[in-house]
């Protein structure tokens, strides 16, 4: 039953992506924009049907009973639905059109991941209701992350190719750069208070259910140091306003840090030694 409804959401996010697909390759003219501001609301109800049905599966995947399931599988997908559920509420406001062609078909991708790479057991002590807490705090704060440096590489993109005139047909399918700027600082802030949250958390947790501080072993070292990076990107910001090709660099060079702190480990211990 459950490979069926990964398969249904897998269906319905591809086909979704297809129709954005052949309606931003399309030329924008007068007749297409007020066709597209017409049928808005239409295509946010039809993003929302997958996106409910990804993260109803998402839950019972990551809350199997007591404990929680956090393998590769799960947190890629989790990534994915947070990817989706930020883009619709952020088409509320901007026209994401041109940006969802690449998040609903990267989606219905990482939605089955939980099936190609099942958890078999869950974490020690996610029983604990506040450790577990915890973990769902990490987990959402490297998950806003992972988007913070996929929006930022779509900036990128966007960016050079208006500087070479590249996107006369996708510009009316695009939010403005600096809308896309403002979103992309919008997910850091959130995502480095819940990082903040996170690290200060996993101390108290290790002392109370270890009996001895957080180890500083390769994992808390990366953590901090992309702290450390995303603190200097919104202070750059703050006081001499950073932007930019500044922003981009610093956003994934904080996301380099916490790959290696995070799901490079995973990678190793879950999918090479099958740990």
């Amino acid at each position: 039953m459950s490979g069926s409804l990964h398969f249904l959401a897998f269906l319905l996010y591809s086909a979704l992506g297809l129709i954005f697909w052949r309606s931003v390759w399309r030329s924008v003219g007068p007749e297409i924009a007020h066709h597209t501001a017409e049928t808005s609301v239409a295509w946010r109800l039809a993003i929302l049907v997958p996106l409910a049905l990804h993260g109803a599966l998402l839950q019972l995947s990551l809350l199997p009973g007591a404990g929680l399931n956090l393998g590769i599988g799960n947190t890629i997908s989790a990534i994915s639905w947070l990817t989706v559920l930020i883009y619709w509420l952020a088409s509320f406001r901007y026209n994401m059109e041109g940006l969802q062609t690449l998040v609903l078909p990267g989606a219905a991708v990482c939605l089955l991941l939980p099936l190609i790479f099942p958890e078999a057991h869950t974490i020690a002590h996610t029983e604990l209701p506040l450790f577990k807490v915890h973990l769902l705090i990490s987990v959402l704060a490297y998950s806003l992350f992972t988007i913070a440096a996929v929006h930022a590489v779509l900036m990128a993109v966007v960016e050079r190719r208006l500087h070479g005139h590249a996107l006369s047909r996708l510009q009316g399918k695009l939010p403005p750069l600096l809308a896309m700027e403002a979103l992309l600082f919008r997910i850091i802030t959130v995502g480095f208070v819940l990082l903040t949250l996170s690290i200060l958390s996993g101390v108290m947790f290790s002392e109370e259910l270890f009996h001895k501080p957080l180890q500083f072993n390769h994992k808390s070292l990366f953590a901090l140091l992309s702290w450390g990076i995303y603190a200097a990107l919104l202070g750059g910001r703050k006081i001499y306003g950073w932007r930019g090709r500044t922003a981009i660099l610093w956003t994934l060079a904080g996301f380099a840090m916490l790959l290696l702190a995070y799901l490079g480990s995973k990678f190793v211990l879950e999918i090479i030694l099958q740990r």
